[in-house]
């Protein structure tokens, strides 16, 4: 066989390969989905928040914490600072957030907050508040602790640990504990943005962050997303982006995670949210990640709200709550429900407030 022909096989071997892994990435993406548009009454854009709130986390008071101004790859631009805002859900009139005061040893100009929690102190109620940040492309932990006084920040520490090198969202667990999603298994950024889409092997992870150990606790995800705990805080839920499953899985004593099940639903999910009261799940979709990814402003990416009734059992029910094919609302991330109410945020765009009832 002639050195051109060698050549030849070669490049129609790897056509052939890249045009599978393209069909599957397209599969997972729901590249070919379109929504119809099932919206909540009275639903009001929130102001001065036009370029994102990409997670958000409630506290039993009411007051919501929104992630803004996250800057991620396949994302469109923005050279707005990432900041840390909070809307009281008790006040019906003003839909304005507000933004919380940063310390002034923090580094603003490279803030990009990414995926929230919050853990409040049963010793003494103090608040603090857990941020994944991506300065320059990495990957860190920020720990806050919230002053309601002056609605201010005291920036307490930066967690950084070589297991936490792709962070996308985080479950506080104590004062300096939590459960953190990895979203790729490559660090180099080529690998990552090129190499593991089209690949989309389960090679994800959960990592289990303590100041005396750092493990490894889940894997096995095609592209660990949100994460989340139960309100008796004996099981941890996860998203996987490209499996569209939520996994449920029980906490050990020693904070490994061992899987119990999966629950299929159909969608992109992204951030969980959990209710206290009843153990529903929350969950911010996507519709169709294509739009996402190739985001056109005439062909504008959707958003999707789902909620989970009934997780533990045979039969747990998956209702869609709201959605829009983008004219409204653009890629939603994120869905958290309170006094009748639900604040569905979103990676780049707004967010929106709507009545439940």
């Amino acid at each position: 066989m002639g050195k051109l022909a060698c050549i030849s096989i070669v490049v129609a071997a790897f056509a052939a390969f890249f045009g599978e892994r393209l069909v599957n990435f397209r599969k997972r993406a729901l590249a070919t989905r379109e929504i119809t548009n099932n919206h909540l009454p009275n639903c009001v854009l929130l102001k001065n928040l036009d370029h994102g709130s990409e997670d958000i986390t409630i506290l039993g008071n009411g007051l919501a914490f929104i992630s803004t101004g996250l800057k991620y790859p396949g994302l469109p631009p923005s050279d707005v600072l990432g900041k840390i805002v909070v809307l009281d859900m008790n006040d019906d009139s003003p839909v304005k957030p507000v933004e919380l005061r940063m310390p002034r040893n923090f580094d603003l100009e490279s803030f990009n907050p990414h995926g929230i929690s919050i853990y409040v102190d049963p010793n003494d109620d103090a608040v603090y508040l857990f941020v994944v940040n991506h300065p320059e492309h990495k990957s860190q932990v920020e720990l806050f602790r919230f002053v309601e006084e002056d609605f201010s920040l005291v920036h307490l520490k930066t967690i950084k640990h070589e297991l936490l090198h792709s962070v996308n969202d985080i479950i506080a667990v104590g004062v300096e504990s939590f459960y953190a999603t990895n979203d790729h298994y490559f660090t180099s950024e080529f690998l990552k943005g090129v190499v593991e889409p089209l690949l989309i092997l389960p090679w994800t992870n959960v990592v289990y962050y303590s100041p005396e150990e750092v493990k490894i606790v889940s894997e096995g995800y095609y592209f660990a997303n949100g994460i989340n705990i139960s309100p008796d805080k004996k099981y941890i839920y996860v998203a996987d982006i490209f499996d569209h499953k939520v996994h449920v899985l029980k906490r050990k004593e020693d904070n490994s995670l061992v899987s119990v099940k999966s629950v299929a639903t159909g969608t992109i999910v992204d951030n969980i949210e959990v209710d206290p009261e009843t153990g529903d799940l929350w969950i911010g979709c996507h519709p169709n990640a294509m739009k996402v990814l190739m985001f056109d402003p005439n062909n504008p990416p959707g958003s999707e709200v789902i909620r989970i009734q009934n997780i533990h059992s045979d039969q747990p029910l998956v209702t869609q709550v709201y959605a829009d094919d983008g004219r409204v609302l653009m890629g939603s991330s994120v869905a958290a429900p309170y006094g009748g109410k639900l604040l569905i945020g979103t990676v780049f765009h707004k967010a929106l407030r709507c009545d439940l009832n």
